[in-house]
């Protein structure tokens, strides 16, 4: 039942503030306009109380969950297209409204490396997309072709490429009008925007080159299957770089003499990596033993792979502080902000402690995401089920494998089971790990003014969540479109 004025007031609830806390409060939305209101200024403005009260019984009102990405569900794959657009347009829209009974209102689907041809045809039909009962897709992840064949995972190794003309190669291979600037991107079905996050490897020949003019652009570089450096990965956060895929999977192991990519998250003042070469530096190549093993995970990635390339660090400090000092507690600003990163909280891609490590060095950065396949649907029971190219999964509860193998094949986590995941592996709060599935992946995307956020203006798409963690209802642009009783 609508409300006869458009106002609407959940009350009695918790409410995740952007810092992580729970405060107990109500919350104005207007129906009509999908949005949500501050509810003092409404009221003096207009002069009214909502019509339509709704107590939530103590539960918890979040902003609706936000999964960056995300390879498909529900039988459907993001990465696989027939000719039919027809049929792809309809696989979209099936994850689209079946996807909010985990609590997500918005994603970014990723595609994997493809054959050159096919990615403007894919990526044309994966712009900004929603109907008044789903999730929105927010536009399109490109996980590829510019990724280290040493840690390509599931990716063919023969559609990998480098970036000779750096910015010039993106733009030939995903085509010119999906590379759009930052002023063209618009949070509604209408956008004419396609690309919002590219996964690449900087150390591969030209990419270093186009980090900065992507990043220009609005676009999300993120740092992924990637064999770089600690002095490789740092520059490329240095050039624009915002983002880390999937941490830990399919990249080097922390290692104290080079901690490579995972090291951005405690990065020292004291290390700059600006005069450090990094064009035309490949450190992999299709001769060695990991490029001629077999695929395995997409996300998890067992190859053995060559060493992290050994260089001459550049040591200067540049920090705001240029002197030691005795303040208690008070650390050196950073020359740069660390990257976000991306983590799969399913307990299997990464061991809990791994993941209470990484958030206790970045809380500020950590992003959940399920990198969940085609065959995520919570309602799907264990056994084997069909993949792509005649491959077939076996489903063991979280677990997935190639069929044949014990080789790991991605992720069938649901958001917000990661989120239940994240605060009993951390020990944080709640409200602490929804902000890692709300607000954070948001930020990264430069959309926390309307997306995982409960700022008077942002749109009403939200999630109630039990004291547990699990999903009651959710509710996109104020109406609700899902509920564990309906």
């Amino acid at each position: 039942m609508s409300s006869p004025n458009g106002l609407v007031c959940f009350t009695n609830c918790l409410l995740p503030r952007e810092d992580g806390e729970l405060v107990k409060k109500d919350l104005w939305i207007d129906e009509r306009r999908g949005v949500i209101l501050d509810s003092q200024l409404t009221f003096f403005t207009r002069r009214e109380r909502p019509d339509k009260i709704i107590d939530l019984g103590g539960n918890i009102l979040s902003p609706g969950l936000i999964d960056i990405q995300i390879n498909g569900a529900y039988g459907f794959d993001f990465s696989v297209y027939d000719g039919d657009d027809e049929a792809y347009k309809k696989g979209m829209k099936l994850v689209a409204e079946k996807i909010v009974e985990t609590g997500v209102t918005s994603l970014v689907p990723t595609l994997i490396t493809q054959e050159k041809s096919l990615y403007p045809k894919i990526l044309n039909l994966l712009r900004p997309f929603s109907t008044p009962t789903s999730a929105s897709l927010l536009g399109w992840h490109a996980e590829g072709p510019f990724i280290d064949m040493a840690k390509r995972g599931a990716h063919a190794p023969p559609f990998l490429l480098s970036a000779p003309d750096g910015y010039g190669s993106f733009e030939d291979a995903y085509g010119a009008h999906n590379l759009v600037d930052s002023e063209d991107w618009l949070m509604s079905s209408e956008g004419q925007c396609g690309v919002r996050i590219i996964t690449a490897a900087p150390e591969i020949r030209g990419v270093m080159g186009a980090v900065h003019e992507l990043s220009k652009r609005g676009i999300v570089f993120s740092i992924g299957h990637s064999v770089a450096s600690s002095d490789i990965a740092t520059n490329a956060v240095i050039q624009g770089a915002r983002l880390i895929t999937h941490l830990f999977n399919a990249m080097p192991q922390l290692h104290h003499r080079d901690p490579s990519i995972i090291g951005l998250l405690g990065a020292s003042p004291h290390i700059s990596s600006s005069n450090t070469p990094t064009e035309g530096f490949r450190t992999s190549s299709p001769h060695s033993a990991a490029a001629l093993s077999g695929i395995t995970s997409e996300a998890f990635d067992y190859h053995s792979g060559p060493a992290s390339p050994v260089l001459k660090p550049v040591m200067s400090r540049v920090g705001s502080r240029t002197e030691l000092h005795l303040d208690k507690g008070q650390i050196a600003d950073m020359a740069f902000d660390r990257p976000h990163y991306g983590i799969i909280v399913d307990g299997i891609h990464s061991h809990p402690n791994s993941v209470r490590l990484a958030y206790s060095s970045y809380p500020e950065g950590c992003i959940l995401i399920t990198d969940a396949m085609k065959i995520l649907d919570p309602n799907l029971r264990d056994g084997i089920h069909e993949w792509r190219d005649g491959k077939r999964f076996v489903k063991e509860g979280y677990k997935l494998y190639l069929e044949g193998t014990d080789t790991l094949a991605g992720s069938v986590v649901t958001l917000d089971s990661c989120v239940r995941n994240f605060s009993r592996f951390t020990g944080c709060s709640l409200g602490e790990a929804i902000k890692c599935a709300t607000y954070n992946p948001a930020k990264c995307l430069g959309i926390e003014n309307k997306k995982g956020t409960l700022r008077p203006g942002a749109d009403a798409d939200l999630v109630v969540l039990d004291r547990q963690g699990n999903v009651v209802s959710t509710w996109v642009k104020g109406r609700q479109v899902w509920g564990s009783k309906a």
